[in-house]
């Protein structure tokens, strides 16, 4: 079900021979993943040339784009170069993606993308960050960048990442400023791919160590959930520090999250397994089908039978 207050948002994605497809991809999958964890479309994304002719990854995957870049607009502008970065140094890229730049209300430099954007003077000022191997050359030829050695970097609407690997850190904390840290987590857990006890099972991980400890005794009981007090007492802390800090962490209760954990599995179950939805409902805490199908219902928009009939 869509939700009104979610406008997508529309990604147009620069590509250009020698491009990497590992950096594509870390960058749009997440986005998929957004879109597939909350049931909406949260993003929506296209792929542009300069002049809408195909290009060839670095690799040899050979990619025909949904359109030129001239008069296309968006949300976010994505300039993806990544080798042979230099060759595209020209008046012409520059002009082209400055205008492009106009259109958009932001614009990301992917890889060596940051140099192309420092070119068409979008950096002035700014800080930024490229590739760590031509960080160097970066600063020597554009002084008034503030360049730094991260993985990426969000100044205002201008957003920077330094290689493939740091196109999915960029990619997921957009979704956790767009979402909320809960589906960012949800999503990284879903790319990273499913462990544990149970393959169903979602272990997700804070980067607070409370939290983490929190999160550990939810999980541990999904099918006999614990009052939020008892699992402040089987971490050692008071129910009010827990409440306060996975509210400063994930912006949402104790009671919102580990509902939110026992139904993720129940939608998991519901997509993944024939078992009854009475089953489903025993897996997951829920005394009858019923009240979880409540719950489900609440949380996702839709019953689980409904779901899984979408998704047979």
């Amino acid at each position: 079900m869509q939700d009104s207050k979610f406008l997508p948002q529309h990604y147009n994605i620069l590509l250009f021979n020698g491009f990497s497809n590992h950096c594509l991809a870390n960058m749009v999958e997440p986005l998929r993943a957004a879109n597939n964890m909350s049931r909406q479309t949260l993003y929506a994304w296209r792929f542009c040339s300069l002049d809408g002719a195909p290009v060839r990854s670095s690799s040899g995957l050979s990619v025909t784009p949904d359109c030129a870049l001239e008069g296309q607009s968006g949300d976010v502008l994505v300039v993806m170069p990544s080798y042979g970065f230099l060759k595209l140094d020209t008046r012409s890229t520059a002009r082209a993606i400055l205008a492009a730049s106009k259109r958009h209300q932001q614009i990301a430099g992917l890889d060596t993308g940051s140099w192309l954007l420092a070119r068409a003077g979008l950096l002035d000022e700014c800080q930024a960050t490229i590739h760590w191997d031509e960080l160097s050359r970066f600063e020597e030829s554009f002084p008034a960048v503030d360049t730094v050695r991260e993985r990426f970097v969000i100044d205002g609407n201008l957003l920077t990442c330094s290689g493939a690997m740091a196109a999915f850190d960029l990619a997921s904390a957009l979704i956790q400023r767009d979402h909320g840290p809960l589906l960012s987590m949800e999503v990284a857990h879903l790319l990273m791919g499913r462990k544990g006890r149970d393959a169903y099972a979602l272990p997700l991980k804070s980067k607070d160590t409370l939290v983490n400890r929190v999160l550990d005794v939810m999980q541990a009981h999904i099918e006999t959930p614990l009052s939020i007090a008892q699992v402040a007492r089987r971490i050692g802390c008071s129910q009010r520090r827990i409440e306060a800090r996975v509210r400063a962490d994930l912006k949402t209760t104790p009671q919102a999250l580990y509902r939110r954990l026992r139904l993720t599995l129940a939608r998991n179950l519901a997509e993944d397994t024939e078992q009854s939805i009475a089953e489903i409902a025993g897996r997951c805490g829920y005394d009858n089908a019923s009240a979880m199908t409540r719950a489900f219902k609440a949380e996702f928009g839709q019953t689980p039978t409904k779901f899984r009939k979408m998704n047979a």
